[in-house]
């Protein structure tokens, strides 16, 4: 297994608690890969589907410190290369045809790093959020008391 595969399985298992063992598959796919739907009601599912403050905020940490500068650094390093291809074909449809996926490259590069930063903030204000409802549902039932209340 490459460097490269290693640093992304521990970004997978950071950013999904996923515990890995030695030789087995991190991802979605092969024999260790869930079969059929999950989740906290389907039978055999998780049981819950809640984080803590601290894995939201451990999660947006690694987005910011992990996913977005490495992928801005693959982004750049793809740019050059193909820039190059693109010279070293000057003249000919290939050049047009590397300039048309570099352009598609750009785009999906920009609207993934949209993502990593809507994910990031969607993050961070979760617990926040949570807590504003909770706070807000409650003083909803202080403000209308119940046909039960003086009795």
């Amino acid at each position: 297994m490459s460097d490269d595969q290693v640093a992304d399985l521990q970004v997978g298992m950071r950013l999904n608690q996923v515990p890995v063992e030695p030789g087995t598959s991190a991802g979605p796919t092969g024999p260790a890969a869930p079969k059929g739907p999950m989740g906290p009601f389907v039978p055999g599912g998780s049981g819950d589907f809640a984080s803590t403050p601290a894995q939201k905020k451990a999660a947006a940490g690694t987005i910011e410190t992990e996913l977005e500068p490495n992928t801005k650094k693959a982004a750049e390093h793809a740019d050059a290369d193909t820039g190059t291809a693109q010279k070293g074909f000057e003249g000919w449809e290939t050049a047009a045809g590397l300039k048309k996926v570099a352009d598609t490259w750009d785009q999906q590069v920009k609207n993934l790093m949209g993502r990593l930063a809507a994910e990031k903030t969607a993050l961070r204000g979760a617990s926040g959020l949570f807590a504003r409802n909770d706070t807000g549902i409650g003083n909803q039932f202080l403000a209308t008391p119940s046909k039960l209340h003086g009795i």
